[in-house]
């Protein structure tokens, strides 16, 4: 019998946690800093789930970053290592480290490693970059939650050229021979991988249905919209005794437009005068969002309205 744990979003969390709009916001806006300041590639791989992480940050994940390894905790792992920018980004917002230390991205000596990194990492539950191999952890350790009649989730995010490896069909075979409805798997399909489009390296349509097809209860979203996320992860698991898959549609550069869709942003990183634009383009578009929240009648109070992030994280950046 596996044990019930308190599912409501802020079980085990900290009291407040980021709207994820908010977050998202946050999320994008860490990760242009920090690539233009390392000149790291996997920006766009990074600014393709910032919605994704935001609602499970913001509203599903049971965590306490001032016990990281609080036993009861669910798990997340990146499987799609490169992205890393992301989840140290929100780790930072999430309180498990300061957010100055996102400065040290991808520099020597530094444990924000260019793939994700456990070793010094609080939050970070395994390294991760070896495309394949997180997706198959995350399984390997539902499994062992299973038989020791513990309630915690396994939540891992692959990207799409992550489904031309054969270790994750293997683990996409292995997870419903074991019932293994505390896994869900989300897969960031933002149909471009390193060398091309998807569809032209080698094409994965239909997606879902190969899930469906491997024993998964599957559901496909668009991978930006807060509302659907939030619905999708509500509802884990989407069928009884059985893994969930989320096929999640999204765009590799999301938020700035010359990034979106575009192959050279798995690689290029933005600096100069591209990075002013970026950020200001991501800060245009947050007070945006704010203003039409208000006009809604669904802004968040003044207290609780965070301000756009300071101008001088940008500051001595190369050019």
């Amino acid at each position: 019998m596996t044990a019930e744990l308190d599912r409501s979003p802020a079980a085990g969390a900290p009291a407040a946690r980021l709207d994820p709009r908010e977050l998202a916001y946050r999320i994008r806006r860490h990760c242009v800093v920090m690539t233009g300041r390392a000149n790291a590639s996997h920006i766009g791989s990074s600014l393709s789930m910032a919605e994704l992480l935001a609602v499970l940050y913001g509203r599903f994940l049971r965590f306490d970053p001032a016990r990281p390894d609080w036993p009861e905790r669910d798990r997340f792992i990146l499987s799609k290592g490169h992205g890393c920018a992301a989840l140290y980004a929100v780790l930072a917002e999430c309180g498990y480290f300061p957010v100055e230390r996102l400065d040290t991205f991808y520099q020597d000596g530094s444990p924000l490693a260019g793939h994700a990194t456990h070793k010094e990492m609080p939050g970070v539950e395994v390294s991760t970059g070896s495309l394949g191999h997180g997706f198959a952890l995350a399984a390997g350790m539902a499994l062992a939650a299973k038989r020791d009649g513990r309630g915690e989730r396994f939540w891992a995010m692959v990207s799409d050229g992550e489904c031309d490896e054969g270790s994750t069909w293997e683990a996409a075979l292995f997870a419903p021979q074991h019932r293994l409805d505390n896994l869900v798997v989300i897969v960031d399909y933002n149909k471009i991988q390193s060398l091309g489009r998807v569809e032209e390296v080698i094409d994965l349509e239909p997606l879902a249905d190969k899930w469906r097809a491997f024993g998964w209860g599957v559901r496909e979203l668009d991978g930006h919209d807060l509302a659907a996320i939030e619905d999708a992860y509500a509802n884990v698991p989407f069928v009884a005794g059985r893994p969930s898959c989320i096929v999640s549609h999204t765009v590799k550069g999301k938020g700035v437009s010359w990034m979106e869709d575009k192959l050279l942003y798995h690689y290029r990183a933005p600096r100069g005068e591209d990075l002013e634009r970026a950020l200001a383009e991501l800060d245009a578009a947050h007070g945006d969002d704010a203003k039409a929240a208000a006009q809604a009648g669904t802004a968040a109070s003044d207290d609780e309205r965070s301000e756009p992030l300071p101008p001088d994280r940008v500051e001595g950046l190369p050019e």
